[in-house]
């Protein structure tokens, strides 16, 4: 099963590709993609379903592609297009470092580090955190962290690692702890966002951008929770960390809806036009399959993660997939500013490269671009 599936969405990408060169996907509620310029915080998502596709053919077709896709983030960070955000680690490390950890390119791994510069620099070292969005003296968001944020911190704790320098995997760890303390809740629910006083680093409060209300638990936010301390916990073996996953994931999969694929927040009133997002689950399985093979084998969490995941997963494939269908999305009922009115019950390039890599690691053992693998 999980093949055939590969197997379609494989075929997807490259149509894709082949139909909208030198552009990237956007989100519309148009149930198809808007294919335009490198400028947003998805493209890269986009490069990393590119860099899967060519893992598992081995087509020279898809590496020629991810190999131009990565020339235009050359570009970008050269001229700064739409970068005074935190999402650099979606945009580079699933384009650059991706390139470095496949083909051991040179220049991909420059280019990584550059974008992982680029991302230190978004620290304020008087407020103690990484800034989410805006320039530094943003008066709205200048003392903002999201909990998209762990998924960005990958790209810092790597540039340690290849360097030596111990400042990247310092502040990553710095903000992984913030965001520990202050984005979780005691009922291990989770903020999207949380205030503080960007000159002295004081609590404010918590609050939220995308969910329900302030106090409601956006599923998305939730699973960017889980796997990002779970990768968190990979690089610094930190038991806080892989104890605060675990804790996470439990809440998520206590409160899914029989089909075993969330709501777009787990405290919306459902009715029968409520969105679902699929993409909030694709991510939980990527995390759930990074919490297995962090665990001993023999461990008690296992056997319920197990069937968090093969419940989740089986679900995606035969009841959101588009396989054989005549589709750009890869998944069905993603969600994406739902009180925004924008990406509502439509496809989500980043539920669409979760969900191959889940796809991807249960087939191939192929663990996505978070981190350099082990060499056997």
């Amino acid at each position: 099963m999980w093949r055939e599936a590969i197997e379609d969405a494989i075929g997807k990408i490259r149509r894709n590709l082949e139909q909208h060169p030198g552009t990237f996907p956007h989100i519309t509620n148009e149930k198809r993609y808007a294919w335009s310029a490198n400028e947003d915080w998805i493209e890269g998502f986009h490069t990393g379903l590119t860099w899967l596709s060519y893992e598992y053919s081995q087509d020279t077709f898809f590496l020629d592609e991810a190999k131009q896709q990565i020339a235009d983030f050359k570009q970008r960070l050269g001229a700064k297009i739409c970068l005074e955000h935190h999402d650099i680690g979606f945009l580079y490390g699933l384009s650059a470092l991706a390139g470095w950890i496949v083909e051991k390119d040179e220049s991909a791994r420059n280019l990584a580090l550059q974008a992982a510069d680029h991302l230190l620099g978004r620290w304020r070292e008087q407020g103690g955190f990484l800034q989410a969005w805006g320039p530094e003296n943003d008066e709205k968001n200048g003392g903002r962290i999201i909990i998209d944020c762990l998924l960005n911190l990958p790209l810092l704790y790597w540039a340690s690692e290849v360097t030596g320098l111990p400042k990247y995997a310092e502040v990553a760890y710095k903000q992984a702890e913030l965001s520990r303390r202050y984005l979780v809740r005691g009922d291990d629910s989770s903020y999207h966002t949380f205030y503080f006083n960007k000159e002295t680093g004081d609590p404010l409060g918590g609050g939220t951008h995308q969910g329900y209300t302030d106090g409601s638990t956006w599923t998305r936010g939730q699973a960017w929770g889980i796997y990002g301390f779970a990768l968190s916990y990979r690089y610094t073996k930190d038991p806080a960390f892989l104890q605060t996953a675990k804790r996470l994931l439990s809440y998520f999969l206590d409160h899914l809806p029989e089909d075993h694929v969330a709501y777009w927040d787990f405290n919306v009133p459902i009715k029968a036009n409520t969105s679902r997002d699929s993409s909030a689950s694709a991510i939980t399985a990527c995390g759930m399959l990074e919490l297995m093979d962090l665990l001993q084998v023999g461990d008690a969490d296992r056997s319920w993660i197990q069937q968090g995941l093969n419940q989740t997963m089986n679900s995606l494939v035969n009841q959101y997939a588009t396989i054989g269908e005549e589709a750009e999305g890869l998944l069905k009922h993603g969600s994406y500013h739902v009180r925004g009115n924008s990406g509502l019950d439509d496809y989500m390039i980043w539920g669409d490269y979760y969900y191959l890599e889940a796809l991807m690691r249960m087939e191939r053992g192929i663990p996505g671009y978070w981190y350099e693998r082990k060499t056997k």
